[in-house]
């Protein structure tokens, strides 16, 4: 237990009988680790140069434990310092193979991966992997992961992995779709939409992304994906800027537990223009706003669409909008979501 304090276990099964009896012979150590004499008396001896152990005053051959606190805690902290500077070090140095590499063996920046099933394995493996962020840009119709069944990013979450995730409109004509990136966003998932996306992407503590190379067609398709999976470099560094720059424009999305209870609906109050959305009207102004059809909007809250219709006329009005885009832009001028 105090190898990292540089105490081999030998030495700590020594020392600790010293501290344990406040001092002893080399005979009394032999017999109480049952080591030969000779290695007892070596590392005793060895004990005493490390400051360890000193010889007993007034008893000649008996050996007594210098105190713990004196002998380790300064060891140990020479030795926290001395793994800080090897990691800070190592740190140097990983940076440095990685320019080398960049600069000298460009094969090992990019990887190509052809099929659905190795690009499920790889989307699950990066994300196994993360430990700070993930990127996400979702189009419709899946290639490899099914909305909903990517269980890495629930287990991802819960280690304490920031999830931002940008959906295209298309993305929630899928049934459940709604639903499902409410579930992610109830594990923590930060989401946002807009139009379109440009492409399926995933990038991992902005050191490794995977993208397509060549379009495939939806699960199913007999045109396989084949995608890139990229390491540290200019094109990393590009598509971590192209998603950063979709998610500034992005209309965030607000899917609250509390807007969905049957409480929640039933005892709403009507709001004055002036206050704030009620729950169940910020949820269907968010999804509005990102595009969600009213078909989806009514599946997912569990309302006709001609309900539906109605609370987006009432909005309207609210708002002195009219049209739906008028209300968008009232919607961001007073600040509803």
């Amino acid at each position: 237990m105090l190898e990292a304090a540089g105490v081999s276990q030998m030495q700590e099964s020594v020392y600790r009988v010293l501290v344990m009896s406040g001092h002893a012979t080399v005979d009394d150590i032999a017999r109480r680790t049952g080591t030969p004499r000779a290695d007892s008396e070596k590392t005793l001896e060895a004990l005493v140069a490390m400051g360890l152990a000193t010889h007993a005053d007034g008893a000649p051959g008996r050996f007594r434990a210098v105190p713990p606190d004196v002998a380790l805690l300064p060891r140990i902290k020479r030795n926290t310092e001395a793994l800080d500077l090897a990691r800070t070090e190592a740190a140097r140095l990983i940076e440095t193979h990685r320019e080398t590499v960049r600069r000298h063996d460009a094969g090992q920046l990019l990887e190509v991966i052809t099929g659905a099933e190795a690009l499920r394995q790889h989307l699950k493996q990066i994300q196994t992997h993360a430990r700070e962020e993930m990127l996400w840009f979702c189009k419709a119709q899946y290639v490899a992961m099914p909305s909903g069944s990517n269980a890495e990013e629930y287990e991802a979450l819960a280690r304490g992995v920031r999830y931002r995730v940008l959906y295209e409109q298309a993305f929630f004509d899928d049934e459940g779709a709604v639903d499902n990136v409410a579930t992610g966003m109830r594990a923590g998932e930060s989401a946002r939409a807009v139009p379109s996306l440009p492409l399926r992407l995933a990038v991992a503590d902005r050191s490794v992304a995977i993208f397509p190379l060549v379009p495939g067609g939806p699960q199913g398709s007999p045109d396989e994906p084949t995608t890139a999976l990229v390491r540290d470099s200019n094109l990393l560094s590009a598509l971590v800027a192209l998603f950063e720059s979709y998610w500034e424009n992005a209309v965030p999305l607000h899917l609250t537990d509390d807007a969905m209870t049957p409480q929640a609906l039933l005892t709403e109050e009507p709001a004055s223009p002036r206050t704030r959305l009620s729950p169940v009207d910020s949820r269907l102004l968010s999804l509005l706003v990102a595009g969600v059809t009213d078909k989806a909007i009514a599946s997912h809250m569990n309302l006709s669409r001609r309900t539906v219709q109605r609370r987006i006329q009432s909005l309207m009005e609210r708002a002195g909008a009219e049209t739906r885009m008028q209300l968008a832009w009232q919607a961001a001028r007073r600040e509803w979501l």
